[in-house]
């Protein structure tokens, strides 16, 4: 079986299960804050992803949010990068609107990437350089907006941070509207698919964004960090994702003045410029 293909049947596979664990009863644990949520569905979905890989594909390694890779320092050979549960506080208090997210790279190179809206059965998914398809639609190409006419996607919680607030305050103000999901994978799928706009945060690790940016830059998205600079799968980052035009907007109309500061915010949360 090709490795497309047996990705696209494990994250089927494993919404399955997680549909059906979720009618038992959830363990609940906080990580680093109270709303930093991880259940026993998260951890037994990731073990389950990373089992069947290793045991189908012995050579391939793991980044997975709840433990797996996270002390990867190259990206050679094929490299998996796994959210079991993209919106946990979502799963807990919604039973609704989460993801598994998988993107797949070869020697660092993006190969395939795949969003599975669990509740709504619906996959998206890319092998990069065919298309990106939700179930079996292909989306179309995005088209561009500018800010005044359009709604982008960024957690209301950012806005009341001293300095990324004065940072996002003005794009929200010039916005047509913001709104927040809780799950960054489907966020960025709204974007994939024009339901936003554009999608903002200063902080989402490549488990997050890994499936979602491939199927974004398959429809001519961008996705880059504040500073412009490219995403990479093996290391957080800040974030901003638009169609074309409003992606150049916000960065030479927005952040632009805001370099040194966003600079400093990178190495004080992730140790680099």
């Amino acid at each position: 079986m090709a490795l497309y293909d047996f990705a696209k049947g494990i994250i089927l596979e494993a919404g399955n299960k997680v549909r059906h664990w979720m009618k038992e009863d959830l363990d609940i644990e906080t990580k680093s804050n109270p709303n930093d949520l991880v259940t026993n569905v998260d951890k037994a979905t990731e073990n389950f992803l990373y089992e069947t890989i290793h045991h189908n594909y012995p050579d391939h390694r793991v980044i997975g949010e709840e433990g797996h890779g996270h002390e990867l320092t190259d990206t050679n050979g094929v490299i998996w990068v796994i959210d079991p549960i993209d919106g946990t506080l979502n799963f807990v208090h919604q039973q609704e609107n989460f993801a598994i997210s998988i993107g797949i790279y070869y020697n660092g190179e993006p190969y395939a990437g795949f969003v599975y809206d669990v509740m709504k059965d619906v996959l998206y998914h890319t092998k990069v350089g065919e298309g990106a398809y939700e179930n079996t639609h292909l989306l179309k190409p995005l088209e561009d907006t500018e800010l005044k006419t359009s709604i982008i996607g960024i957690n209301p919680n950012w806005l009341t941070k001293p300095i990324m607030g004065k940072i996002f305050m003005p794009i929200v103000n010039d916005a047509r509207s913001a709104r927040a999901y809780g799950s960054a994978a489907l966020e960025i799928i709204s974007v994939a698919k024009g339901q936003l706009a554009a999608y903002l945060t200063p902080r989402l690790q490549p488990w997050d964004y890994a499936g979602g940016l491939m199927i974004l830059n398959e429809v001519g998205g961008i996705g880059t960090n504040l500073l412009g600079d490219p995403l990479e799968m093996n290391r957080p980052n800040s974030i901003v994702m638009a169609n074309k035009q409003l992606h150049d907007q916000i960065l030479n109309q927005y952040l632009s003045e805001f370099k040194e500061t966003i600079a400093s915010h990178h190495e004080k949360r992730f140790g680099r410029k």
